[in-house]
């Protein structure tokens, strides 16, 4: 049960922060408000992977 919640809590924290910072950024603008998700994405992926796929 404790490794479902973090990763719960884990995945609120990327999609809050993709969320935030498209309102406060990025409104109207496409192909840049999609890079930096992607990019934001990527980062939470590779962190995940290297610090909580073993614990």
């Amino acid at each position: 049960m404790g490794r479902q919640l973090s990763l719960v809590l884990y995945v609120l924290a990327m999609v809050g922060l993709i969320v935030g910072l498209d309102v406060a950024f990025f409104r109207g603008h496409f192909w840049p408000r999609l890079m930096l998700n992607v990019g934001i994405v990527l980062v939470f992926l590779a962190c995940y992977l290297r610090f909580l796929k073993h614990s």
